[in-house]
């Protein structure tokens, strides 16, 4: 039987490519492709892929948030990370999240192959230059640009800081997540009080420091 696979990635022209590379290789079904964390998730739901390579930067809902999601509705799936950096912080919230894998995204197309027919068996699949993280940072060496004091934000505020950060208003915020705006300006508040930020220009800051909203 096929591994059904699920794409998540804002960007077409990288989602078409992995497609057609998949699409050639024996015992693997591509089933879907989405642009946002969102997106994806509803195409999850539908399709029930044994696998989803997600990219972490994704406008709407990242990557950490929608694995999140993903794994409390289809505990069966695996996720396999997928993003331009190997920040120790990023492998960590994804794993932490319920991701089995995580690729750097200049990774050869056999290591991809490599890491679908892994995770589909239940294994964990790092890429090698994120697994010498992973020890490096067991053993207490070394550190990295994304490394530092972590900001505990519930999911829900990790959400709604996202939406803040991309411009949408409290009333767009509160209609898509189904909440009132109250419980929106609350969140608000909360978070801007936690992450130590006085303005939006610091929830920007913040929030791409924590590949929380895509860089471009």
């Amino acid at each position: 039987m096929a591994i059904r696979v699920l794409l998540a990635d804002d960007h077409q022209l990288f989602r078409e490519g992995v497609r057609s590379l998949l699409e050639k290789a024996p015992g693997v079904e591509v089933v879907g492709e989405a642009a946002d964390g969102r997106t994806a998730l509803g195409l999850a739901r539908e399709t029930a892929p044994d696998v989803v390579i997600m990219d972490i930067s994704m406008p709407d809902l990242n990557g950490f948030e929608a694995t999140r999601k993903l794994k409390a509705m289809l505990p069966q799936t695996r996720v396999i990370a997928l993003s331009a950096f190997s920040y120790r912080r990023f492998v960590k919230q994804m794993l932490e999240a319920g991701a089995q894998g995580y690729l750097v995204k200049d990774c050869a197309f056999d290591e991809l192959i490599r890491a679908v027919r892994t995770v589909a068996n239940n294994l964990v699949y790092l890429s090698p230059v994120v697994a010498a993280g992973v020890v490096d940072a067991s053993l207490g060496k070394g550190a990295d640009a994304a490394d530092g004091t972590t900001v505990k934000l519930s999911p829900r505020q990790r959400e709604v800081l996202q939406l803040i950060v991309e411009g949408h208003s409290a009333k767009q915020i509160a209609a898509r997540l189904h909440v009132s705006v109250k419980t929106v300006g609350t969140h608000r508040q909360q978070i801007m009080k936690r992450v130590g930020a006085g303005s939006v220009v610091d929830l920007i800051k913040y929030a791409l420091r924590e590949g929380l909203t895509p860089l471009d």
